[in-house]
């Protein structure tokens, strides 16, 4: 990359950082990842990704379309999917720092806008996190059967679930990514093993004779409207964002440069097949009205292998499989989140404390612990009481914006960022970026004024809102606590 010899601008300013100040800060960041491990290989970004991306949730929602889901799911695919994908190789490959999407936006704008973007995935992730314990009681009731459907209303078991997850991924994040990759991968052999079986299970049935018929790409034009919109905001951000995650952790990657990019282009048309074909099996098993948009994949594995008798055994097994991989999808989540107070700390927007590496396992043990604490204590916070519990689904619901808005900032690098590092991005680049903005600007357009059915939209949008603005003002007060701790520590010059 050849830098800009001219003088350089301020780097608080819009420009971001300059090419002198670019280069030390990586040289910084090369110096603290030094003390990391490098655990991970493209097989393992390439699986974490499969894992992490891939929703099963949402070939339901796109089954709800009927054949239209084929159109909606390659509209996704060319306007936000390939362009998420391409943003992501070329900043990584810009900037392969530990940290990832902060760094980016640290380098590429400013350190404000660097820690409020950590500020808001920190947040998305430790809502995210804390349902890990209610999911585990949903799962098990179902895969045990009727006899535990106490399970999901039981504070004291979900409380004790989630302490027991939360324990484990503190612990498995401690001694780090040796043994957390096998976790994730495991996770995502696991996704492709029941992605295999969905998508194969029309061509077992074609040939039994149990399916009269299966065209995967048969289509229709769908008409322009909101609710069409809202669907394609869902399929683009909401089902195939991600590629951006496994960045954080860069400094323990072996060759990041080369090794995320290539990930991302083995990973990419994996999870694209399995999404479109995953739906087609939904479509063609399941009809349109009946579709259980909680659990697709238990309803569609019973209607297809229901004629052979062994539904209820596939059945189980895939429930017990789903929660698998749930537990390492938040796991995935947990780690690499609890990376971003550690080079918070070695900016120095945060105390030292949140940098201190295990002294066997050199992972960030006091930001790690912190992380499962507020994990745990929000789980807490849905269990007790009725106004808690609306309070956790308010942000549970403003969590999604919280992630949204850290697209908006990546997909912003490559169009205003960066303004004194050359060459600038290519045409084709901030064309994909332009298109990837957008459609994330369209999720958060369509999460802050619902077009479902809500009592008030307007109160609804003000929730909304209120709670978005009021955790980002408290992200500014803490960072505006830092600077001044900073600017006192900071040694005067005679």
């Amino acid at each position: 990359m050849r830098r800009d010899e001219r003088a350089p601008a301020d780097a608080a300013g819009n420009g971001g950082a300059p090419p002198a100040q670019l280069a030390a800060a990586e040289a910084d960041v090369q110096q603290h990842s030094a003390e990391l491990k490098k655990e991970l290989g493209v097989r393992d970004l390439a699986l974490t990704q499969i894992l992490f991306i891939v929703g099963l949730t949402w070939i339901g929602v796109a089954g709800k379309l009927g054949p239209q889901h084929v159109v909606f799911w390659l509209l996704a695919l060319v306007l936000f999917y390939l362009p998420s994908a391409a943003v992501v190789m070329y900043l990584n490959r810009l900037m392969p720092l530990e940290g990832g999407l902060y760094q980016w936006a640290k380098l590429g704008f400013n350190q404000t806008i660097g820690f409020m973007l950590a500020w808001n995935l920190w947040l998305y992730v430790i809502v995210f996190t804390s349902e890990v314990g209610l999911q585990v009681a949903t799962y098990l009731s179902y895969a045990l059967g009727p006899s535990a459907a106490w399970m999901t209303t039981s504070t004291p078991f979900v409380a004790v679930a989630s302490a027991v997850i939360l324990s484990l991924m503190v612990v498995a994040s401690t001694i780090g990514l040796s043994v957390g990759k096998w976790v994730h991968n495991t996770g995502g052999v696991m996704m492709l093993v029941i992605f295999g079986a969905l998508i194969l299970l029309p061509l077992l049935g074609l040939a039994t004779g149990h399916l009269k018929a299966y065209n995967p790409l048969r289509t229709s034009i769908p008409e322009l409207s909101l609710y069409n919109l809202n669907i394609l905001g869902k399929l683009g951000f909401g089902a195939l964002g991600g590629f951006e995650y496994i960045a954080i952790l860069a400094g323990e990657t072996k060759a990041p440069a080369r090794a995320v990019g290539r990930s991302v282009l083995i990973a990419a048309p994996i999870i694209a097949l399995m999404f479109v074909l995953g739906t087609s099996t939904v479509v063609a098993y399941v009809p349109q009205g009946e579709i259980d948009l909680i659990a697709p994949l238990p309803q569609v594995l019973r209607a297809g292998f229901g004629p052979f008798g062994i539904a209820g055994p596939l059945v189980t097994i895939a429930i017990l499989m789903t929660l698998g991989m749930r537990v390492a999808q938040a796991s995935v989540s947990f780690t690499a989140v609890t990376r971003l107070p550690m080079v918070a700390g070695w900016d120095r927007m945060l105390p030292p404390w949140f940098s201190r590496l295990h002294n066997k396992y050199r992972t960030p043990v006091n930001s790690i612990v912190l992380v499962g604490c507020c994990s745990f204590g929000i789980a807490l916070l849905s269990l007790i009481g009725v106004g808690q519990a609306e309070a956790f689904q308010l942000l549970f619901n403003a969590s999604g914006v919280f992630y949204a808005l850290t697209y908006v900032v990546m997909f912003a690098i490559p169009l205003f960022g960066l303004r004194n590092v050359t060459p600038r991005p290519p045409l084709w680049l901030r064309i994909a970026a332009l298109s990837g903005l957008l459609m994330t600007l369209l999720y958060i357009a369509l999460a802050v004024f619902p077009i479902i059915k809500v009592e008030s939209v307007s109160t609804f949008a003000l929730k909304i809102t209120l709670v978005v603005v009021v955790m980002n003002l408290v992200g500014l007060g803490i960072l505006r606590t830092a600077n001044r701790r900073a600017a006192q520590t900071r040694p005067t010059t005679p």
